[in-house]
């Protein structure tokens, strides 16, 4: 609280992924800075994880701790739609991102060990073979999904379970950056893991006529295509686009998808819907289909600048170079 008093946060009061953004965010601090206390304090959040969270078994992070580093287990108590004791792919993305902006300025061999580990298994077992990230799994990576179930139940449960074509199109850009830092040459798996992630997203949650990621979809069982079950454009999910598909376009500039022209399509979405031409920042969501969004909250525990700063940042000294 504001007087430094540790409140108690229901089951889990520590989560891999609030720490793996505390990495990043040391990290870019001390390459910035130079300030070593930073670089320390990073070390010892890895090290921290490393003891508590690092599932030696089936490899990961678990994502729920208690205080003193004992992961959660699952039982009686959690209800079928909690998170609580599942891995996960959005703690997975985040953690694999830190550590690639960690080994930047700390090449430690352990810290090596794990950035591979979580490119692998977020590229071989995380991503589907659709091309899309499952969300949540059992600590023995068995994925958590209620396609078998009836459509009352996929749809109360659609928070474990859906398809995420924001974090598909930005965790293919994530792994490809840490391929490179990794130092991984002619890595053409992860590359074409990366593009089938981003096709993927393109071809089935993406507007063709004003632009723009929808923020869900589902593969009905007995459905040839994926049903968009959330039709919202959420901001982070535009800007971590942007950010990809001009990647992407220049990895491969003739494709038939034509990254480019998705990329100004996008742009051109973003300053439409998105961007707030009188008071500045972003609204949560696209206007389009979230007119109410414009008198909401600019920012709040979950709204920062991190995902938009990143993605025009990026694109700016792409479309420098270029």
């Amino acid at each position: 609280d504001q007087k430094g008093k540790v409140k108690h946060n229901g089951f889990a009061a520590k989560e891999a992924y609030g720490n793996a953004f505390g990495i990043y965010a040391l990290a870019a601090y001390y390459k910035a800075s130079g300030d070593t206390v930073a670089l320390h304090l990073a070390k010892q959040a890895f090290a921290w994880l490393e003891k508590h969270s690092h599932d030696p078994v089936y490899k990961g992070y678990f994502q729920h701790m208690q205080r003193d580093g004992t992961p959660v287990k699952r039982n009686a108590d959690i209800t079928s739609t909690s998170d609580l004791g599942y891995k996960d792919q959005n703690s997975a993305i985040h953690l694999l991102e830190a550590f690639t902006e960690l080994y930047l300025v700390w090449p430690d061999p352990l810290l090596r060990e794990r950035l591979n580990e979580m490119l692998l298994l977020i590229r071989d077992t995380i991503t589907s073979p659709k091309g899309s990230l499952t969300l949540f799994f059992q600590p023995d990576w068995t994925p958590v999904s209620f396609s078998d179930s009836a459509k009352v139940t996929i749809l109360k449960h659609r928070y474990l379970d859906h398809v995420s074509f924001g974090h598909d199109v930005e965790t293919a850009w994530l792994m490809l950056e840490a391929s490179h830092i990794l130092g991984l040459e002619n890595d053409s798996i992860t590359l074409l893991k990366a593009k089938l992630m981003v096709d993927h997203a393109l071809r089935n949650g993406w507007d063709s006529a004003v632009g723009g990621f929808y923020d869900e979809g589902y593969y009905f069982k007995g459905d040839d295509k994926i049903t968009i079950i959330k039709d919202s454009k959420n901001w982070w999910a535009q800007a971590e686009g942007m950010n990809t598909l001009l990647f992407m376009a220049d990895l491969f500039p003739n494709d038939p998808l034509h990254y480019f022209e998705k990329f100004r399509q996008l742009w051109n979405y973003t300053q439409t819907y998105l961007i707030d031409h009188e008071f500045g920042d972003w609204y949560e969501g696209g206007l389009d289909k979230q007119p109410e969004l414009k008198k909401s909250l600019k920012g709040h525990i979950w709204k920062a600048t991190y995902h938009h700063f990143r993605s025009l940042s990026n694109c700016i000294s792409a479309l420098r170079k270029e």
